[in-house]
């Protein structure tokens, strides 16, 4: 029996689902508040007053512009290298037959389901075990491991929803190994690929956990924030930057949303 769409929801369920959003945004709400109260030592509320003036002493900070730094050029080059190793090992699990394919695919989703904290110890024991010393590059590394889920999870998905009937009417009508990427499997997967680095991208420039093991003396922004949280002075710095980084996480989540939305209708409508 099919439900009537038209048919209005109670009045209880949507108290509940307002309830459960305020809950869950409130505390975002406010670090927006606080990044502009004039009170520099406490979170007092309300707040005795707003001001601009803690946007012009983040933006003076130099520390803050190193660690932003770090953050964007860790999470650009993780996620670059997510899009090749991920979409990869999708297309060579979801366009292929052979034997433990599933067990593959199960061992590129594990380091997202295990807790953060075990996969920083795992690569920190495997950094020292190596004697590599603790670089940018083991920081891209240890984010390189839930990049690539992230990828994966959205190529695989968008290649077993690509008929195999587009390539073989490609190579049928003459077309190349390179060609059939370029002109039929790229425009089917990009929105979803596009969607992955984004997601990918987020996820990379506020993860706290795995940075903690593998970044050594250096900060990134959310490690920054944790150490700045500690000092009892200029503390709406602090939330200043927290908006920036909600407002940076939160436009390629909203973008990855909209591009993977629009690829499941695609879906639909081809059923």
């Amino acid at each position: 029996m099919r439900s009537d769409p038209n048919t209005r929801s109670p009045l209880t369920l949507k108290i509940a689902a307002a309830a459960g959003l305020l809950f869950m945004h409130l505390p975002i709400l406010l670090i927006f508040v606080y990044a502009f109260t004039t009170e520099e030592k406490s979170y007092q509320w309300p707040p005795p007053g707003f001001t601009l003036r803690w946007l012009e002493v983040t933006w003076n900070r130099a520390d803050v512009w190193q660690a932003l730094w770090l953050s964007v050029r860790v999470a650009a080059v993780s996620t670059a290298g997510a899009l090749v190793l991920g979409t990869l090992c999708a297309a060579a699990v979801s366009r292929s037959k052979f034997f433990g394919r599933e067990s593959i695919s199960l061992l590129v989703i594990l380091p997202i389901a295990l807790p953060g904290i075990i996969t920083g110890i795992a690569l920190r024991s495997a950094f020292n075990l190596a004697d590599i010393p603790f670089s940018f590059w083991t920081i891209v590394l240890g984010h390189a491991t839930f990049c690539i889920v992230v990828v994966y999870n959205n190529a695989v998905a968008r290649f077993r929803r690509t008929s195999g009937n587009l390539i073989e009417a490609s190579m049928d009508l003459g077309a190349n190994g390179f060609q059939t990427l370029r002109y039929v499997l790229m425009p089917n997967i990009a929105t979803a690929l596009l969607a992955g680095g984004m997601l990918a991208f987020a996820l990379s420039f506020d993860e706290v956990i795995v940075t903690t093991f593998t970044a050594g003396q250096q900060a990134t922004l959310p490690i920054w924030m944790l150490e700045e949280l500690v000092r009892p002075r200029q503390r709406p710095v602090t939330n200043v930057v927290a908006m920036v980084v909600v407002l940076v996480t939160f436009l390629p989540i909203l973008a990855a949303y909209y591009l993977t939305k629009g690829g499941d209708n695609l879906a639909a409508r081809e059923k």
